[in-house]
């Protein structure tokens, strides 16, 4: 999978989680270890830097609750998985949180990403 996004992509944006702070959440522990997601991180960053392509990690803040369309905060629980704004946006809730994680990173960077398949949602 890091190969494949380094192949892809000149900019790669992730959220700077916190596993430590996650895997206590008992809730959580299983899906982010069995994930490995701190394996894909460094073997992305390791193939990024040697194929010189752009790792960006940015502040996990709010990436989940803000609408990706309208900039509106939108609370939503864990458990809730689909992202339905006042806007009239409704997504899958990872698709927003994808949104909004890239366009913190191409922020930073100030230069064009890759763009997020937007699948609206039927109501």
């Amino acid at each position: 999978m890091s190969r494949s996004l380094v192949d892809q992509y000149d900019l790669i944006t992730y959220e700077d989680l916190n596993i430590i702070g996650i895997v206590k959440n008992h809730n959580l522990a299983k899906s982010i270890i069995d994930a490995g997601w701190n394996q894909l991180v460094r073997f992305t960053t390791y193939k990024a830097a040697y194929a010189g392509k752009q790792l960006i990690q940015v502040d996990p803040y709010n990436t989940s609750q803000v609408c990706s369309e309208c900039g509106l905060i939108v609370k939503k629980e864990l458990k809730d998985r689909v992202h339905s704004c006042s806007c009239g946006y409704t997504v899958d809730r990872g698709i927003n949180d994808a949104k909004n994680i890239l366009k913190k990173g191409s922020s930073l960077n100030r230069s064009k990403a890759w763009n997020v398949p937007s699948r609206r949602m039927r109501r």
